[in-house]
């Protein structure tokens, strides 16, 4: 569990819990290899999404919780400019099947979730964020999203489960540059290709956090923009008249209408049966066992435990069970099944049934978790795998 930092008045009140579902929807989809049940329907992102809740509420014991995820259909970002997001591809069908999935286990888990339509869920967790302080309590907002840096303060925290990272103020600006209350400016400044959103061209992270520490705000910074030489300087004036557009659109909104408050968010009792059909179904045999307090089969559980391994301890510590195994199992996740074109972005093994590991060092997308290097990690494969004494069975190994 991240060390939090202290807050004031506010230590001995529980926190809310506010999960940025979306986040973890689109971290869990990628960061996993492909996996499916025996019918062929996709359960990665499931998994995932499922796995970084348990292990959240391990963590936090949490009384109150929202698991805030985008609903469908436009927003009034889209209202303010009809290219918001225009370059995003369309979520892939094999993710777009897993969602309902997803909504029913945490609804059965008993923890509320939450979607608004015409906003974002940013802005539903914005507001709840302010719902938290109005009543005095600490917030902690689970998320690899760094647009939500801007909510940070004494009460509000950002936690980050895949990497286990904490942003309190401090760390922020440690991080970007600039405060929280100059996050906004900042990311109006540099804008998002992922969004769609247009920024000063030229400028980025560290151009942003540089006039901001100059000039303090982007209103100061815009009255003395003749005072900015060279090509970036004629940019970010050329830029001046939809710098305001920009602003809107990196804005979390802080007042959504809601007809639920706090009090509405408190953890509920699971439905163990219909977590049980889920598993069932979803063929999470593990995770069925423990409700059924049962032992996890041993001969054909194929998810009973998956490591997604992020720091060099853990891959030592796979790496000498896989040197001490009789036999293991390697695959490589790579970009094409040409192995000619193919380039390599992570490598799974496992040294005995129901027992595997993933290490992701390739995945280049949006929020995507700190990864291994992949110099460090074919090191350290190296002698393992070209070691004639040791059996392997290997998959993908062109």
């Amino acid at each position: 569990m991240p060390n939090l930092p202290t807050t004031t008045q506010s230590n001995l009140k529980p926190p809310l819990i506010l999960v940025d579902g979306s986040s973890y929807l689109y971290r869990a989809f990628h960061a996993l290899p492909a996996l499916t049940n025996s019918k062929g329907f996709p359960t990665g992102a499931i998994y995932g999404v499922v796995n970084m809740l348990k292990r959240l509420i391990a963590d936090y014991h949490p009384q109150y919780i929202a698991v805030v995820f985008d609903a469908k259909g436009k927003t009034f970002r889209d209202d303010l400019y009809a290219e918001y997001k225009a370059t995003r591809k369309t979520m892939p069908e094999e993710l777009a099947q897993q969602i309902q999935s997803i909504h029913d286990i945490i609804r059965a888990m008993g923890l509320p979730l939450v979607m608004i339509d015409g906003v974002e869920a940013d802005d539903v967790i914005g507001t709840l964020a302010q719902h938290a302080i109005a009543q005095d309590l600490p917030c902690v907002i689970s998320t690899g999203d760094k647009d939500l840096a801007q909510l940070v303060n004494t009460h509000v925290t950002l936690i980050n489960t895949m990497t286990n990272s904490v942003l309190d103020p401090q760390r922020v600006e440690e991080k970007f540059g600039v405060p929280p209350t100059g996050i906004i400016d900042y990311l109006t400044l540099v804008g998002d290709t992922s969004d769609n959103i247009p920024g000063v061209p030229q400028v980025g992270p560290k151009t942003a956090a540089k006039w901001l520490q100059q000039y303090k705000t982007l209103d100061n910074l815009l009255l003395h923009a003749d005072k900015i030489t060279g090509k970036v300087g004629e940019n970010l004036r050329a830029a001046q008249a939809q710098i305001p557009l920009t602003k809107a659109l990196v804005t979390i909104k802080l007042d959504v209408p809601l007809s639920i408050d706090v009090d509405d968010l408190i953890v509920q009792p699971a439905n163990p049966q219909s977590l049980i059909e889920f598993y069932k179904e979803l063929e999470f045999k593990n995770w069925l066992a423990e409700l059924l307090d049962a032992a996890p089969a041993q001969h054909d559980d194929k998810y009973a435990h998956y490591d997604i391994i992020t720091a060099e301890a853990e891959l030592d510590k796979w790496l000498a069970q896989l040197r001490a195994a009789k036999v293991f199992a390697f695959d490589t996740e790579t970009t094409s099944l040409d192995y000619m074109q193919a380039k390599i972005v992570g490598v799974s093994f496992a040294a005995e049934p129901g027992k595997a590991a993933y290490v992701p060092f390739g995945h280049d997308y949006e929020n995507a978790p700190a990864q291994l290097a992949k110099e460090l990690v074919l090191t350290k494969l190296k002698p393992i795998l070209t070691d004639p004494s040791l059996k392997k069975i290997g998959h993908h190994t062109k």
